[in-house]
């Protein structure tokens, strides 16, 4: 496989399975030369086997700015003058349970990956985009991964959907802030996609809110999401749409990708929040809702 374009380099974060994976796959299919981030040797071996030398692994875990920084000066070796043409904002990770029985501790874990640990990506990389000036060519772009949850929160998910929902934010900040360099945010929100994120949730330990007043309701929801995450879109239909957003001539600020648009978008905004309560409220078994 060809080294990929230099002229489009495109850095993915979390790129070891789901979105970012596929991110990456269609990158490099369009001639790009990806820079992956994953956290372990094992998954950037991997992506040396398949992709070959148009991917350069990037070892670092998000949370880690020391060595963010450092994957970013790697990068920008490599490049020399050019600019990045694209960063994605993908590595996250979600933490289960109720509210009530998470402490701060969970959701700074959250959060330390979720949204500090796309500042500390997009602070190392935002030079190489175009807020340094003596890099030459055309200012790239960041595509940021958010959720459906970004927009809805979940019961049993809050730390996640607080997270996504922050995210935003920072999003529509970030964009209004670098459109002084011509720099460009891009927020995807995917629905149901097929990727292991929360199976991989499903390895936290559940076991502490066994004697919880949620102690019945947990496993069904956890049961609900595994099978949404099995039955959800494929994640390349997620790494088409970054690529979309790097490459339109007019790209729009959100996009959201749903299994079931109605259901988890129109449906709610027509009748209200009150009503998508009730929906919850009946298939959790909550009988003494406001």
């Amino acid at each position: 496989m060809t080294a990929g374009s230099l002229d489009r380099a495109v850095v993915v974060t979390g790129a070891s399975t789901g979105i970012g994976r596929a991110a990456v796959a269609k990158a490099v299919r369009e001639g790009a030369h990806v820079f992956a981030s994953v956290r372990k040797q094992g998954d950037a071996d991997s992506l040396s086997s398949e992709f070959g030398a148009a991917v350069t692994p990037l070892l670092f875990d998000v949370a880690d700015e020391a060595a963010v920084n450092v994957g970013a000066a790697r990068v920008a070796e490599i490049l020399g003058r050019r600019r990045l043409f694209g960063l994605v904002n993908n590595a996250g990770i979600a933490v289960p349970g109720p509210l009530l029985h998470l402490d701060t501790h969970d959701l700074r874990r959250q959060f330390e990956i979720n949204l500090f640990g796309v500042h500390n990506v997009t602070r190392a990389f935002a030079p190489l985009l175009g807020a340094d000036p003596d890099r030459t060519g055309a200012p790239g772009r960041i595509v940021m991964i958010s959720s459906v949850g970004g927009q809805n929160g979940s019961p049993f998910v809050g730390p996640y959907s607080a997270s996504k929902f922050a995210l935003e934010g920072y999003s529509q900040s970030l964009r209004r802030e670098l459109m002084l360099f011509g720099i460009d945010v891009i927020v995807i929100g995917p629905g149901a996609i097929a990727t292991p994120i929360w199976a991989k949730a499903e390895q936290e330990n559940l076991n502490r809110f066994a004697n919880s007043p949620y102690a019945a309701t947990i496993p069904r929801v956890l049961e609900y999401m595994l099978k949404q995450g099995k039955e959800g879109l494929p994640a390349a239909r997620v790494g088409d749409l970054v690529w979309n957003c790097l490459t339109s001539a007019k790209p729009k600020t959100r996009y959201a990708i749903l299994s079931r648009p109605f259901v988890d978008r129109t449906l709610p905004r027509l009748l209200g929040p009150r009503f998508v309560d009730r929906v919850f409220a009946q298939r959790l078994g909550f009988t003494n809702r406001p």
